[in-house]
């Protein structure tokens, strides 16, 4: 397998790997032009959401800055909005349903690192997926950690960080977060 594969099917991969480094590097360009670009552009904002991300929908806005690791890997639906200052580390796949409404400066991290000291001092690591459903809102703030799903119709408190699935039409929040009623 290619670390590239490795990566995507959740085992240990390299990420100094050449290729990674080059795919990497494509996404902080595109990255670094769409941070650039002003609103009153949003023609070619929408061009470079085209080219950065695995798949999108109709009617995506997100709001500068915004950061991913690789692009490729996000996945967004129709309806979907982003707003400021949001990293997206999608060295495995995040999905977004239709209908996402996302807070400012929130964090999906698909990455994450092994325990061990020895072998997360040689550099590989792990990434698990993110899914997020339909008619989703993620308040400012929150992170959701690797391997997550957050079911359709659910809310996330502000700040909170996402550590477990979360069910269909729920509202969760805290550090973990934890479902505190249902909607």
């Amino acid at each position: 397998m290619t670390e590239r594969e490795k990566m995507l099917a959740g085992e240990l991969y390299d990420s100094s790997d050449p290729e990674l480094r080059t795919l990497y590097a494509r996404a902080r360009r595109l990255c670094e032009e769409y941070n650039r670009t002003p609103g009153d552009e949003e023609a070619r904002r929408q061009e470079i959401l085209s080219a950065l991300l695995g798949g999108r929908g109709e009617h995506v806005s997100i709001e500068p800055h915004v950061w991913f690791d690789y692009g490729f890997n996000t996945t967004v639906g129709d309806n979907f909005f982003c707003n400021r200052d949001c990293v997206f580390l999608d060295c495995n796949k995040i999905t977004f349903g239709d209908n996402v409404l996302i807070g400012p400066q929130c964090g999906f991290y698909a990455g994450t690192h092994p325990v061990d000291p020895a072998v997360r001092m040689s550099g590989r690591e792990y990434a698990r997926p993110i899914t997020v459903g339909n008619g989703v809102w993620i308040g400012g703030g929150a992170k959701i950690m690797p391997g997550v799903t957050i079911g359709d119709g659910s809310v996330i408190g502000g700040g909170s960080v996402v550590t477990r699935d979360i069910p269909p039409g729920c509202v969760a929040a805290g550090n973990p977060a934890v479902i505190i009623k249902k909607v």
